[in-house]
């Protein structure tokens, strides 16, 4: 089924306030949802939102708590999103954090206690539209292996980057930690599809081409040891400076009634007061790499319209009569 911008995001309020949710939560999450179908990354839009409403029915989510700010420095700003979702508690911070970047050069938000983030890119993809540089890292619960273990060590902790490129939506860089993100598995077992080798381990730690086996599995790292030590970075960013949950002390984000209480961490830079015209140059070099065959990510996709397969909208409309 095809929507308008405006359309689509009314129907995904509605389904969040009608799953439990407030209607400050539905809004943040809405807007994050039809952010990350305009970019291309329809895996984590509305086909990701079942997880979340599931979550606000099952108690894995709150759906009316407020999450707290704090600002024990000029230029560092703590979240407690207590359970509840993590766009809301950026929605709430972003305007202290790009305000506070502008002035200050930098600022980092360190939020803990949520489910997990979604689209990473959305929240870096926000703020290189206001002219900052920005890194974010989250993680979740356990879903990948690293080294020699057979065992579900780190989630599948994502690093996301953006900047500001004159005459042009932000560069955005937007990947999972691990050979590919756990919904693309989930994807291809509920079509019976093929997985490619080297995305995932089975039950018994065998290589497998089986999407079906391998969520029976563990997901593995791209790039071997060099993907496991991202991953072990992104950790270290958004579990242990924000002081959520490790991924192997997180709750599944699709089982149970505990939050996972997982962290995002998001560096926020001014690039004018360390290269006055840096998004001028950022945009000369783009189109030099350009013009090499260079590809750089985060095109324009200027959708007015949104496609929903008429199974997820069915799926979608059920939870207005849970």
């Amino acid at each position: 089924m095809r929507y308008d911008l405006n359309s689509a995001r009314e129907f995904a309020i509605r389904v969040c306030v009608a799953a439990g949710a407030s209607m400050a939560v539905a809004i943040s999450l809405a807007e994050a949802t039809i952010d990350a179908e305009c970019s291309g990354r329809t895996s984590v839009g509305f086909a990701h939102l079942p997880d979340y409403l599931e979550g606000f029915l099952c108690g894995r989510i709150s759906g009316t708590e407020e999450p707290a700010l704090f600002y024990p420095t000029p230029t560092i700003i703590q979240a407690d999103a207590k359970g509840g979702i993590a766009q809301l508690a950026f929605d709430n911070a972003f305007e202290e954090l790009q305000t506070r970047a502008s002035t200050y050069g930098v600022t980092v938000l360190s939020l803990k206690n949520s489910y997990t983030a979604g689209e990473l890119g959305y929240y870096v993809r926000r703020l290189a539209h206001k002219g900052l540089v920005a890194i974010a890292t989250s993680n979740g619960p356990a879903l990948m292996t690293a080294g020699q273990s057979k065992e579900a060590v780190y989630g599948t902790n994502p690093l996301a980057f953006a900047a500001p490129v004159d005459n042009r939506t932000p560069l955005v860089l937007d990947q999972a930690s691990s050979a590919t993100a756990f919904v693309n598995i989930r994807k291809a077992a509920e079509r019976g599809e093929m997985i490619p080798e080297g995305w995932a381990i089975d039950g018994r730690g065998q290589s497998t081409n089986d999407s079906r086996e391998a969520l029976k599995g563990v997901l593995l790292a791209f790039g071997g040891s060099r993907g496991a030590n991202i991953a072990l970075m992104v950790e270290i960013l958004a579990a242990g400076m924000t002081g959520a949950n490790w991924s192997l002390d997180a709750p599944s984000f699709d089982e149970g009634r505990t939050s996972p209480g997982v962290g995002l961490f998001i560096v926020a830079l001014n690039p004018q007061l360390l290269s006055p015209g840096f998004s001028t140059r950022l945009a000369s070099q783009v189109e030099r790499l350009s013009s090499k065959g260079i590809y750089i990510p985060g095109g324009s996709y200027n959708k007015d319209e949104i496609d929903v397969p008429s199974s997820l909208v069915a799926t979608l409309e059920g939870y207005c009569f849970k």
